[in-house]
């Protein structure tokens, strides 16, 4: 199976997300879509975009970017509750249907602030079940035509999606670590996403979401697997040491810098952050010690090197049956165009 190679675009409200230098027009039409654009240029196959309250909709990013660009597929990051399953559903069939099936999304259960767009459903386990719900009323719509479904969470009425979106619609990525989490992926989505644990962890998650879709009776195609992380790449090893070390330096001299409280209950943060207790560098290269001031998600821990060294990390992921890359690091533009030149044609051999 060949493997994915995506890269992250910010849709931030204020500038110098993890470091980036852009300020001015950090978040304009023009400078995310020269992104998008590099992305295209130098071999990558599309971006993320995340999504909470309080950031520009991530929705109308990606459409806008997707209309500017032509092999770019945007990895549309979106909530239940703040979208219900049936609008969802057409408005990705919509945008599929005009960019020639260039749709990804990427489903998130993770806390947010709910209250502020009228959203109540808090509880981890209901949470959860409502995602798994919308999951598939969604991709029942893609599929079928006069969908009826009536769940705990939502219910929809001899309902038809049209246009129809390309095959059978918009692939779904998932994240999560908690048991509820796994129920989901292992029964609903294409690709589970892990951020960046190390090889064992992966290895061991991987083996227990299969057989959990086995012993669910998974009703999809096989579930493939995903790694969400930053990676800094430089022209020597020695170099991009030297320059995490500095980055790090500069994290801890902003040791105000906020914390995502929310993010940090989350199981899947809290397993990375404990890394830090096995070690700064685990594997070959992978520096845990960003999650310790101030780095959080796919910033808490790092893949560290030379492109050659990098590459070979990531083959080792994999090996272990990890098909969907999406990498990062910043200042994106420079980094989209350096890792895109360095790094790709190195996991492409």
């Amino acid at each position: 199976m060949s493997s994915e190679y995506l890269w992250y675009i910010p849709n931030q409200v204020q500038p110098g997300h993890r470091g980036d230098d852009v300020v001015s027009g950090h978040n304009s039409l023009t400078t995310l879509t020269g992104q998008a654009l590099a992305l295209e240029e130098h071999g990558w196959g599309g971006a993320l975009i995340g999504t909470g309250w309080g950031r520009p909709d991530t929705f109308t990013v990606a459409t806008a970017l997707a209309a500017r660009t032509t092999t770019f597929k945007p990895l549309i990051a979106i909530r239940p509750g703040y979208w219900r399953p049936a609008n969802f559903a057409s408005a990705a069939a919509t945008l599929d249907h005009l960019t020639g099936g260039r749709v990804l999304v990427n489903i998130v259960s993770g806390k947010d602030d709910l209250a502020a767009y009228g959203d109540s459903e808090d509880h981890q386990a209901d949470r959860y079940g409502r995602t798994a719900e919308f999951m598939r009323i969604a991709r029942r719509l893609w599929t079928e035509e006069r969908v009826t479904y009536a769940g705990k969470h939502f219910s929809v009425t001899d309902s038809t999606v049209a246009p129809r979106p390309y095959a059978a619609g918009p692939r779904l990525y998932f994240g999560g670590a908690s048991p509820a989490a796994e129920r989901v992926a292992a029964t609903e989505a294409d690709v589970q996403l892990f951020w960046g644990e190390p090889l064992d962890g992966i290895a061991e998650r991987i083996d227990r979401l299969r057989t959990l879709s086995d012993d669910l009776d998974r009703d999809l195609p096989p579930l493939e697997f995903g790694l969400r992380i930053t990676t800094l790449v430089r022209d020597t090893t020695e170099q991009a040491w030297t320059d995490a070390e500095a980055k790090v330096a500069e994290m801890a001299r902003a040791a105000g810098a906020a914390r995502d409280l929310q993010r940090r209950e989350a199981v899947g943060q809290q397993r990375l952050l404990d890394l830090a207790a096995r070690g700064e560098v685990l594997d070959d290269n992978l520096y845990t010690t960003p999650g310790r001031f101030g780095g959080g998600g796919a910033g808490t821990t790092w893949l560290v090197g030379s492109a050659e060294d990098v590459a070979k990390s990531l083959r080792r992921y994999q090996s272990l049956g990890v098909t969907h890359f999406v990498l990062s690091d910043t200042p994106y533009l420079p980094e989209i165009r350096r890792q895109g030149d360095q790094l790709l044609p190195l996991l492409r051999d």
